[in-house]
């Protein structure tokens, strides 16, 4: 287990190269001395994206040996914090990697966004609509022709600049790219790619233990089922069907055949049959899904965990993936790079958050159950990033790996001896787990570094780094309590979620998503109070001043450490759509789930017991990401917007406008470079 991580994790730049510097790693992380040596012109770059790396705890990991090759690396450049994005969400900060600035140039302020006329949220990546063309049939309505698909994300795209250069580039799994930018690289989209529901990802659980709740939960539903006769039937959820159909979605029949005294059952569906043993997975069954009309059918595909089948019966389903080899929605550029993919290496989770976080959260899994599914996942990443990665010949090539962000999400409760769900059983067991990934990472990179010669840039990055959330914060309700909202039905409050609680025509703020705080303006918002100008500076102010002098009464420790307004933090010709205001928690704090369902529960402060026990979307200053390069870099305060510019000089390519980032490297494509004294502090 690793011992004495700090409670937060949270530590400034200045405190981390000091710290590092005393470890014996000034040479890495601060640079080299000033000399002039020849350097072959840069023919290629590889990078590799780890969502949730942290800087400190990296650090320590290396300290004690246990990353060799993230040591070796940081060696032979650099090794510094990455200045991550405002909030540091990971839809935001891959964004701001993507298009060389901040979320005013690309428009992706939080995971939600809103549309201020109906104040309906919605994912603020993608949008998933229903065919433009639909037969209407009396009350029916029957589509017909393609979904239609729209990437959200505006700004410049990197690797269509360095395309448009003549840069070969391949791109694996980066996030907040679904559907892919239409391009002639070969590219695969990763966070924010939907099930066939559209959605994030919706679990679905067959079963007759009364214990569990039954109906819908975030990210999943519980179908209570009943044996007659030796058999169960139910349905399997497919694609959702447009409004004014006689159901909510396509479906196909699922049957269990249990046998009790063997701790087994037998699942069938459209005629084929799986055996399953209590606590054993399938492998990936591919579906397809009768539409309405004209409308081909659906292909999607699901893995199935029989998780009881003694006296309880519990059948776990995974939301329904995109098939690869069939995808419904856009996945991949050229359309037919994920069938090659899959057709040599076999079914991949393509769903953008695989890992069941959200079956973790409701207790349909249990630690043990999260970490086997999560390294499914995870090996479904490493099997594509090393295929793709011995494929690869010359230009520019991005792999992405996820888990390192959701299993710290996870398990950062096992580290934390302060968390509430903190115990020394769950320590004894789990508590190392976290430190091996980490590990496995360091294998990935010292495989990755084989294939890199002297020509070639290698990188190492990651969107934000990971800090404890030990204690939540019930934005919405603290805004009704002080007179910012009016509740339209008080003795009821806190049972509705998106906002069904509030009053509009009386209220001035809203939170919205797990960072964002919105005035209700005239004008923009539906039932707007709040006059743009004067009146909306003062509000502002008002809430500014009161929200960062709030104190938990249980600990005294200050709850948000920062309030920043947009156009403080923000530019660029996306600022409409940015909220007022940024809710920058401390360490430990974070906006609650009933927070970001718009909820208005009567606790305004209160322990986070959910399993999601680590965080990152707090104060942006505490939660830098990682920079490793086997190259030193020009600046001791790299950020996220930083890499684009960076990449597209490495080649040669001419500066995008509309990046605001700077160029932190020189690439060696001049006969001799002189190598500064850069990164010294």
């Amino acid at each position: 287990m690793l011992k004495n991580v700090p409670p937060t994790n949270g530590m400034s730049r200045r405190q981390f190269l000091k710290l590092a510097g005393g470890a014996g790693l000034a040479m890495a992380v601060c640079g080299c001395p000033a000399l002039v040596r020849p350097r072959p012109k840069t023919r290629n770059v590889i990078m590799l994206g780890i969502d949730g790396m942290d800087p400190t705890l990296l650090h320590r990991l290396m300290t004690q040996g246990r990353m060799p090759n993230c040591r070796r690396l940081s060696e032979s450049g650099c090794f510094m914090p990455l200045g991550t994005s405002d909030p540091p969400q990971s839809p935001v900060a891959w964004s701001n990697v993507i298009s060389g600035t901040n979320p005013g140039g690309h428009g992706i302020f939080d995971f939600i966004a809103r549309d201020p006329a109906t104040l309906k949220p919605y994912f603020s990546t993608a949008h998933v609509g229903p065919p433009h063309h639909a037969l209407k049939l009396g009350r029916h309505s029957i589509p017909f022709g393609a979904p239609d698909v729209t990437n959200l994300r505006k700004g410049p795209t990197f690797w269509v600049d360095l395309e448009a250069q003549g840069v070969d580039c391949s791109i694996l799994r980066m996030p907040a790219n679904f559907p892919p930018t239409p391009c002639g690289s070969r590219t695969l989209s990763g966070l924010g790619t939907p099930d066939i529901e559209g959605s994030y990802g919706m679990f679905t659980v067959y079963t007759d233990d009364l214990t569990m709740p039954q109906g819908d939960l975030p990210g999943g539903r519980i179908e209570r089922i009943t044996t007659v006769n030796g058999r169960v039937e139910a349905r399997l959820h497919g694609p959702a069907l447009p409004e004014g159909s006689t159901q909510e979605f396509v479906t196909l029949p699922l049957l269990l055949y249990p046998d009790r005294a063997a701790k087994a059952a037998k699942i069938v569906i459209t005629d084929r049959d799986w055996i399953l043993r209590e606590g054993e997975w399938t492998d990936w069954i591919r579906l397809r899904f009768p539409m309405p009309g004209a409308t081909p059918d659906v292909a999607g595909m699901v893995r199935m965990y029989l998780k009881h089948a003694g006296e309880r019966l519990a059948l776990y389903v995974s939301p329904v993936n995109i098939d690869p080899l069939d995808p419904a929605l856009p996945i991949s550029t050229p359309a037919g790079f994920s069938n090659e993919l899959a057709r040599r290496l076999g079914p991949f989770y393509t769903q953008g958050i695989a890992e069941e976080t959200r079956a973790r959260s409701a207790g349909v899994f249990d630690d043990d159950d999260y970490r086997h599914q999560a390294l499914m996942v995870h090996g479904d990443a490493v099997r594509l990033l090393e295929y793709e990665l011995d494929r690869f010949k010359s230009g520019y090539f991005f792999g992405y790996l996820s888990a390192l962000d959701t299993c710290s999400h996870i398990f950062w409760r096992t580290m934390d001896q302060q968390h509430p769900l903190y115990t020394p059983e769950l320590a004894a067991k789990h508590g190392d787990f976290l430190p091996w990934l980490y590990e496995q990472m360091d294998s990935i990179i010292g495989r990755m570094l084989q294939r890199v010669d002297e020509r070639t840039i290698f990188m190492v990055m990651s969107d934000h780094g990971f800090g404890t959330f030990r204690r939540q914060f019930n934005l919405n309700s603290w805004l009704m309590d002080y007179g910012y909202a009016t509740p339209n039905r008080k003795a009821s409050r806190g049972n509705s979620a998106l906002f069904a609680d509030v009053d509009w025509p009386t209220t001035r703020a809203y939170g919205l998503g797990i960072n964002g705080l919105y005035l209700n303006l005239k004008g923009r918002e539906r039932d707007g109070t709040v006059h743009p100008g004067e009146e909306a500076e003062q509000v502002t102010d008002k809430l500014i001043r009161h929200l960062t002098g709030i104190r938990d009464p249980d600990t005294g420790a200050t709850v948000i450490s920062r309030v920043c307004r947009a156009r403080d933090i923000y530019s660029g010709p996306h600022m409409g759509n940015a909220p007022d205001l940024v809710v920058c928690y401390a360490p430990g704090y974070r906006a609650s789930w009933d927070t970001v369902l718009g909820k208005y529960p009567r606790e305004h402060i209160l322990d986070n017991l959910d399993p999601w026990s680590g965080d990152h979307s707090m104060d942006s200053s505490r939660l830098q990401g990682v920079f490793l390069s086997n190259r030193p870099i020009t600046t001791n305060t790299p950020a996220l917007e930083d890499i684009a510019p960076t990449l597209l000089s490495l080649f040669g390519a001419p500066h995008n406008p509309g990046m605001t980032g700077r160029t932190i490297m020189d690439g060696g494509n001049h006969e001799r470079e002189h190598v500064k004294e850069s990164n010294h502090v």
